[in-house]
């Protein structure tokens, strides 16, 4: 079972307009509480051994944020290194083995989303396992999905379910990527090639807050918990 967590925390949050350009996004308060905060909570509720965040866009502020959470920080310079290079150059941090990795802009109302994916996490069959949001559940999202889920779990690209973006993941196939910048859909693609990569679908709500309007969204889903 993993031990550690990779949050992913270095992106430049430019569709969030005028409130990034002086603040990261994860530092965005949504009721009350950063956006990464929202997260964190969950991570902790499993108890990982390790967590880690990567940080680039005004890293000063996370570290400041995080000082004393007992997350370490993975500070990508001169450049960012998209979720591919950015996992790859935390893997000293993470350790041996799976890890999950999280977004940390979205909010989740309805069971733990890392707790689901420990539940059908099943390394003889699978070298990631993605924790998916059927659409009709999701809010601040505008997307047809990411997914196709099939009888057997495994997915495939195609419309259908949203990735809500918790998964766990093997890092074998990070080490021969070529360059330095990459994206997870990258390995992704080749897992999905091989029959690895294998979803499961989230029971409750979930919303993206990628935008000023989703923080709206969010902050009525942690009210009402059913909207």
């Amino acid at each position: 079972m993993p031990q550690s967590v990779m949050m992913f925390a270095a992106g430049f949050g430019t569709r969030m307009g005028v409130l990034t350009e002086s603040r990261p996004k994860p530092l965005i308060p949504v009721a009350g509480t950063a956006l990464i905060d929202h997260t964190l909570r969950l991570v902790r509720e499993i108890e990982p051994a390790r967590i880690v965040a990567n940080l680039h866009y005004l890293a000063d502020q996370m570290v400041t944020h995080l000082d004393g959470s007992g997350v370490v920080v993975s500070i990508e310079q001169p450049e960012i290194l998209e979720t591919g290079g950015g996992l790859r150059h935390a893997l000293p941090l993470l350790g041996e083995g799976p890890v999950f990795t999280t977004n940390t802009d979205a909010i989740w109302a309805g069971p733990n989303p890392f707790r689901l994916a420990q539940a059908h996490w099943d390394p003889s069959r699978m070298d990631a396992l993605a924790v998916c949001v059927r659409r009709e559940n999701t809010m601040g999202h505008a997307g047809r999905g990411d997914f196709r889920l099939a009888q057997t779990g495994q997915i495939t690209r195609g419309p259908g379910l949203v990735y809500g973006g918790v998964q766990i993941l093997k890092t074998d196939h990070l080490r021969d990527m070529p360059d330095k910048a990459f994206s997870l859909n990258r390995v992704w693609d080749r897992m999905i090639a091989q029959g690895r990569m294998f979803g499961v679908s989230y029971p409750g709500r979930w919303c993206d807050v990628g935008t000023a309007e989703g923080i709206v969204q969010a902050e009525k889903l942690l009210e009402h918990g059913n909207v």
